[in-house]
């Protein structure tokens, strides 16, 4: 090991100081990234939804709702109905007590 005052001591304080400031540049490069990634990401997925609805939009009256909405709720519907179906079925299976 090297003695206080020995040639070795700044060089080695430096080589320690700058290893410790490239891997904080190198960590808040690689959040900045990933970051600028997850943006992107978001952005895309807006569009692909937007690109789903059909690109309309619900006006201020409230008229014109978007053609997933309009989906979703038909799904919804016809789920509702089912489970309806199935409740009626099970309640003519069940014995009266």
């Amino acid at each position: 090991m090297a003695e206080r005052g020995s040639p070795a001591s700044p060089i080695l304080a430096s080589a320690v100081a700058g290893a410790v400031i490239g891997a904080a540049g190198l960590a808040w490069w690689l959040l900045a990234e990933a970051e600028r990634r997850r943006l992107a990401q978001r952005q895309r997925r807006s569009l692909t939804l937007s690109r789903l609805q059909g690109g309309s939009r619900e006006g201020d009256d409230g008229v014109r709702r978007p053609l997933l909405e309009r989906q979703l709720q038909h799904k919804v519907n016809e789920l509702n109905r089912a489970i309806e179906d199935v409740r009626r079925q099970l309640e003519t299976l069940s014995p009266e007590p």
